[in-house]
């Protein structure tokens, strides 16, 4: 390199001839970002207005400053602008000669602009564009012109240092950010290391460009949305901005997966610790004084702050799709979800708290569009469907305009009755003019086939072990603890518990594992000598195993025929239509706010059975969405062959099987409180009538196992942040 492109900067008593990515990179990190403040400085035009928030360090917020339909006819002079004006600046701050202060502040400057270009081109490919109506030659004419200057301001950058270090640089920060999601195991993830290993050094601006078609537009799930087969949401707070651009449009959160994301991405940790330093402690100076006073309120904060960036990532697809898309799922304080008055003021306080920030981002973001209800939180509140207070609080949440995601529900009659209060609230909310949110009503099919296979593997195992004397059934036990991999310390404290406590134990899905048809199982279950040979027990569980890995599907058909089927919609709009004075515009827009959500997979055929164009959002972990592609490239399924899946005939044996257990059987039917509704709906068709009620939906075993395991999370979660504040606390 010429001694007129070397340049230096100071890193503490260092001086470095060469500035690395991973200097530049940490300089992005450790450069602040100007808070959004009212009012929005002015500006002349839209390039002026993104160009500004750009370099305030809102790059992303000024990359979707493009996506509404008023761009339309502004698009090409919006970019040109923009990119007009950014030149200048490049070409104005050289990156060669400048002292070090000054060259910090001009490669931040720097890759401001080239973050906020790298993001607009991920717009134009992704799914946004469509959204916002811009065709595919406008789009092209677009990526043209983005690709032209930054291919340009890559040149100008090789002249000045030799190589584009700081384009590099923001590509690879913002490959490293999506590399964090569940550690590494997740499909963005995998999308990250294909498009950062699809960058050419030589010509980065131009590979870039082809990376982000290929990856982005050659994905499963982008083709899936693309056709309109169905739609997808997250089921984790990270990676969400990378998701959006393949056609998702909810994500699933509550205070356990945002600790996960503060555990993923320490920079997000640091962060809220600063704002607790910073904000909270003058905001809210009675949380400092006593803590544990209001250790659910801080909770509630810091998982708002950390699941922050997706709300602002989906501001876009909730605004233009009328608050049908865009959805961010925040859970209730598990402790107080039986009590609908408190759950209710619990939501209402969370949302008004939320859109104090929306309307903030949101005057920045649709800056010179009219847009008639700005801030208004594009929030869905999880209702845990394990108590019958779930159904009034679905109705007075949206009565509010409060949309949810109906959630611990794994029934026919949880999904159904509490599906019909949003319903309820919808109506009272739309004849005061106020447009309904999406409801999710959730079917947590995993869950039900873990607590079915550990019920029946239990089961088999106690009756087996019963006839046999204590000494041989504890000896069958100890065999199968070594063959699942119990450690001889847990062995040693769970051998003094009884035969059912052990075999419980044994048999839950943390130890056996989702597949009864582990080795140390089968050949456990043949010693007892129950079950007869080990032929005879392989013929057995078979069958029996396949039956359950269906079982949350069977419950997701007969809810989704229930509400959505096109044979019985017509008679839920004119139900609506009568009961509560409606018009059929409104009766439909109600019908269209619900989607049937199935969650917790625990493989892909969760998700290929249940694809449908209308009311149907799968909902899905980072891992999940990797295993589903796998799955799909791996046996060259046709995306065609799974349109409206959902309805698919599924094999009778195995739901005959399924019907021999009590557990499924009440997720299964109908309750009579679901008999009597249809009934008053029109729908004649037997849905059974041996489903569990309300009454009894707290001691139903997968609710009670979910909840437990949800409040263990929330305390322990919970803990750490009221922690966090006692040690600030302390130290000021």
């Amino acid at each position: 390199m010429s001694s007129d492109n070397e340049y230096s900067l100071k890193r503490g008593l260092k001086t470095m001839s060469i500035v690395s990515k991973e200097q530049v990179i940490s300089l992005i990190k450790q450069s602040p970002v100007e808070p959004l403040v009212l009012p929005v400085p002015p500006a002349v035009d839209h390039a002026d207005h993104m160009l500004r928030v750009a370099l305030m360090g809102h790059t992303k917020l000024a990359a979707d400053h493009i996506l509404h339909p008023q761009m339309r006819d502004l698009l090409i002079d919006t970019l040109g602008g923009f990119v007009r004006r950014a030149g200048i600046i490049i070409r104005g701050e050289k990156l060669s000669g400048a002292d070090a202060d000054t060259l910090k502040s001009r490669i931040v400057r720097r890759a401001r602009i080239y973050d906020t270009v790298l993001e607009l081109i991920m717009n134009l490919v992704g799914a946004e564009s469509r959204w916002a109506g811009f065709d595919e030659c406008l789009v092209e004419e677009a990526l043209n012109i983005l690709v032209n200057a930054l291919e340009e301001w890559e040149n100008i950058e090789k002249t000045e240092l030799g190589a584009p270090t700081v384009l590099l640089a923001v590509i690879d920060y913002n490959v490293q950010q999506m590399m964090k999601v569940n550690k590494g195991n997740s499909l963005v993830a995998q999308m990250a290391k294909d498009l950062a290993n699809s960058i050419n050094p030589s010509a980065v601006a131009r590979s870039y460009l082809d990376a982000v078609k290929k990856v982005f537009g050659e994905n499963v799930y982008r083709k899936v949305y693309d056709k309109g087969l169905c739609k997808f949401g997250n089921d984790y707070a990270l990676g969400l901005r990378w998701l959006r651009h393949l056609g998702y449009v909810q994500v699933s959160t509550n205070p356990p997966l945002a600790a996960r994301a503060y555990d993923d991405d320490q920079d997000l940790w640091n962060s809220f610790v600063d704002y607790a330093k910073n904000v909270l402690s003058k905001k809210f100076p009675e949380w400092f004084k006593d803590p544990d006073k209001y250790a659910d309120d801080i909770a509630m904060e810091a998982t708002r702050f950390a699941l922050m960036d997706n709300f602002y990532v989906f501001r876009v697809p909730f605004i233009l799709s009328r608050y049908h898309d865009g959805l961010v799922s925040y859970q209730l304080n598990p402790l107080i979800a039986s009590d609908a008055q408190k759950s209710v003021e619990a939501a209402r306080t969370f949302a008004q708290w939320l859109e104090e920030d929306l309307k903030v981002y949101d005057e920045y973001l649709w800056w010179g569009y009219n847009v008639p209800e700005k801030g208004r939180p594009n929030l869905v509140v999880k209702v845990a469907a394990a108590y019958p207070a779930s159904i009034e609080i679905a109705e007075k949440l949206n009565e509010m305009g409060i949309g949810q995601n109906i959630t611990v529900s794994y029934t026919v009659a949880q999904e159904v009755l509490v599906a019909y209060g949003a319903m309820k609230g919808m109506a009272k909310a739309i004849r005061k003019g106020v447009m309904p949110v999406q409801t999710y009503d959730t079917n947590m099919g995993g869950r039900l086939e873990d607590h079915l296979r550990e019920e029946i593997a239990a089961d088999l195992l106690v009756k087996g072990l019963e006839k046999l004397p204590t000494d041989k059934a504890m000896s069958i036990l100890e065999k199968l603890a070594k063959g699942l991999n119990v450690d001889d310390a847990t062995w040693s404290r769970l051998k003094d518990s009884g035969i059912k406590e052990i075999a419980s134990y044994l048999c839950s899905h943390r130890v056996l594992g989702r597949d009864l048809m582990r080795k140390p199982y089968i050949e456990a279950l043949v010693e007892t000598g129950a079950y007869g040979s080990k032929e005879e027990v392989l013929k057995f569980l078979q069958p029996l195993e396949t039956a359950l890995k269906l079982s949350g599907t069977y419950v997701a058909q007969v809810v989704y025929e229930i509400l959505f089927a096109p044979w019985n919609r017509e008679k839920w709009i004119e139900h609506l239509m009568k009961e509560f004075g409606l018009t059929r515009e409104q009766a439909e827009i109600i019908l269209d706010r619900i989607d049937l959500l199935p969650a917790s997979k625990r493989k892909p055929i969760d998700t290929l059975y249940t694809f449908a164009s209308r009311n149907m959002t799968n909902t899905e972990f980072p891992d999940h969405q990797l295993k589903v592609v796998n799955e799909v490239l791996s046996k060259n399924i046709r995306l065609d062959d799974l349109a409206e899946s959902i309805y698919q005939q599924l094999p009778r044996e195995y739901l005959d099987i399924l019907m021999k257990y009590e557990d499924f059987v009440k997720a299964y039917e109908a309750s009579p409180e679901v008999v009597e509704l249809l009934k008053k709906v029109g729908i004649s068709k037997d849905y059974g009538s041996r489903g569990i009620s309300p009454k009894d939906w707290p001691n139903y075993g997968p609710c009670v196992k979910t909840m437990n395991e949800f409040t263990k999370a929330y305390l322990t979660y919970r803990e750490k942040v009221v922690n966090l504040i006692k040690s600030l606390s302390s130290s000021s």
